[in-house]
């Protein structure tokens, strides 16, 4: 079975863990062939078409298109530089990362994960955007006007101040300008780690983030959020489309929902054992063997 990969498509930061997939799968008796469109699947770094990932999009539409599995590897958002995730066929929840629906908490706790309770209070709604050339943000439109309508609807069923806090690479305009009560965070690198931003909830009562990592971190740390569908905190947070109940958010128990989370990411060391390619065999298989007939 022949595996493609893209050496020259990876993150700066995202090479070690790549190479570590790569080398799983060579011990497990797969022919790696690089840069290849005729493989029967592919491994990408990432579904952010931009920069030295642009690449990756023309390899995910062909594989794709073609009902060929495609394994996306990229940072991860439990620990970020210390964790990855692996997935199949997606990112995020539109994913399959063979993480199953009923783990115990031996992992999560092993990573040291814990849930804050749910915050009651707090003083204004943090809106998190996100890269507006990512998958993540397939068929959305435009960042400043999916914004706008957000600044704009939470502002008839609220009268709490909103924080609007963009992508760290993914500027917006001064949109905040255009409205009242609604104010800018910009966020700041954390100083000896290659793209990790600060990011906190102290004061948060709500966040509204579509699909990326601040909708999970809210919900970890007992922000209510509403997201979108694909958000990895879609089980346990609000739905971006119920936006009207901004000030009666649900706050439901999350304890299995941490547990099967833990089972998203992987150490470097755990992704060259195999660990996640033990996760993902089967569905892979399936895929690839479908893929043939």
């Amino acid at each position: 079975m022949k595996i493609s990969y893209w050496p020259d498509s990876v993150a700066l930061n995202g090479k070690q863990p790549y190479d570590a997939f790569l080398n799983s799968l060579s011990d497990q008796g797969f022919e790696l062939v690089k840069e290849s469109m005729d493989a029967d699947a592919a491994v990408i770094w990432s579904v952010l078409w931009h920069g030295r990932m642009a690449p990756n999009q023309a390899v995910w539409k062909h594989y794709r298109s073609n009902n060929r599995p495609v394994i996306v590897t990229e940072v991860g958002g439990i620990k970020r530089g210390e964790t990855w995730k692996v997935g199949l066929n997606g990112i995020n929840r539109d994913a399959y990362f063979g993480n199953g629906s009923s783990n115990d908490s031996s992992r999560s706790n092993s990573m040291g994960l814990a849930l804050k309770p749910w915050n009651k209070n707090g003083d204004y709604i943090l809106i998190c955007a996100q890269h507006d050339k990512s998958l993540q943000w397939q068929d959305m439109p435009p960042m400043s006007r999916w914004v706008m309508d957000t600044i704009e609807t939470l502002q008839l069923h609220s009268n709490r101040d909103i924080v609007l806090r963009p992508h760290p690479r993914c500027r917006l305009p001064g949109i905040e300008h255009q409205y009242q009560h609604v104010y800018r965070q910009e966020p700041q690198h954390v100083s000896g780690t290659y793209d990790n931003f600060d990011l906190a909830f102290d004061r948060a009562y709500a966040v509204i983030n579509w699909s990326s990592n601040p909708g999970v971190h809210a919900v970890i740390n007992g922000t209510p959020a509403f997201v979108g569908p694909s958000s990895l905190a879609s089980p346990v947070a609000n739905s971006y489309k119920n936006l009207e109940l901004i000030e009666h958010p649900s706050t439901v128990d999350r304890t299995q929902w941490l547990n099967d989370l833990a089972w998203t990411e992987y150490t470097v060391d755990e992704i060259a054992e195999g660990l996640p390619l033990n996760q993902l065999w089967k569905a892979f298989y399936s895929n690839v063997v479908n893929s043939m007939i």
